[in-house]
């Protein structure tokens, strides 16, 4: 890391708000130019605070990709949202991403609500400007900028990368001036467990579209380094029924051999080297009310 004022550096964190499914984790990997939220077009994907790093000159964003913010109405939406709202507090700033194609929709209102009654002004950025016209774009950003929230308001398209190197440098630039708080060569704190965990979880929801979010989880159980330099990784998927299981692991096991095959993949070309995956499926009836899964979330399961 870098000692406190050398070469005039800036660091902070920036927490990424917005509804479900306005692109929060796909605007956090194209910032930070790799793979570290999974992306699935279900909403609540991001359970957990997620760390994205990124260098723009001499500054250092740290991004904290944070759940879609919803009306809770169970024990792991209420942790959900509790994390999304205790990632602002931690954070220098904040940007809310509105979908533009959306909207203000109720979701998005009730946030606005919400920040201002916080009185901290952050950016606004409208996602998805490519399949949006721009008169409606202006209109929307008058509308954002009238809440009082806001210093500024900016246009990306988080998918092809449209106005996201703006973005990147604005936020960099309101950064204090700090050491750096990270290596520099390293993109997120998360660990190789919690990433191979979220990474087959994403290829769940890719094949699974009749589930919901809430239907599964994924527990890395073992990870041991072989000594050719590739890694045996050992997974549990845990669901909340038995017809579940059967969904999961597909006619003849098919279904979870394609889902292990593509997380196997993905994460060999993350990582560098060669994974080993194994999957297996179990019936837990109460996953979600399990205070050691929380906990690996990094989730308060008492929110």
């Amino acid at each position: 890391m870098t000692a406190a004022g050398e070469g005039g550096t800036r660091a902070g964190f920036v927490a990424i708000l917005g509804a479900p499914n306005v692109g929060k984790s796909t605007l956090v990997n194209r910032l930070v130019g790799a793979k570290v939220s999974i992306v699935s077009p279900k909403v609540q994907t991001t359970r957990s605070r997620i760390l994205g790093i990124y260098m723009q000159g001499r500054a250092q964003v740290v991004l904290i990709d944070t759940p879609g913010i919803f009306e809770p109405k169970r024990r792991l939406d209420r942790a959900m949202v509790a994390a999304a709202w205790s990632g602002m507090q931690d954070a220098d700033t904040f940007a809310l991403v509105i979908d533009a194609a959306a909207g203000i929709e109720q979701r998005s209102r009730a946030i606005l609500d919400k920040l201002a009654a916080r009185g901290q002004a952050g950016l606004a950025v409208l996602n998805k400007i490519d399949a949006v016209a721009k008169p409606m774009l202006l209109g929307l950003s008058e509308q954002l900028m009238k809440t009082g929230c806001f210093e500024d308001t900016l246009m990306v398209s988080a998918k092809n990368g449209d106005g996201v190197d703006d973005l990147a440098a604005r936020l960099a630039a309101g950064l204090p001036e700090e050491p750096w708080l990270f290596p520099e060569d390293e993109i997120s704190d998360m660990p190789g467990r919690l990433l191979a965990a979220e990474i087959t979880r994403e290829k769940l929801y890719l094949n699974l579209h009749q589930e919901l979010p809430y239907s599964l989880a994924v527990e890395t159980d073992s990870w041991e380094a072989l000594g050719d330099g590739s890694a045996r990784v050992r997974q549990i998927v845990y669901v909340a029924r038995d017809s579940q299981k059967g969904i999961v692991l597909g006619k003849g096991g098919a279904m979870i051999r394609r889902i292990g095959e593509a997380a196997r993949t993905e994460l060999s070309d993350l990582l560098g080297f060669k994974v080993h995956l194994m999957i297996q499926v179990k019936v837990r009836r109460k996953w979600d009310d399990d205070r050691a899964q929380y906990t690996e979330w990094g989730l308060d399961y008492d929110a």
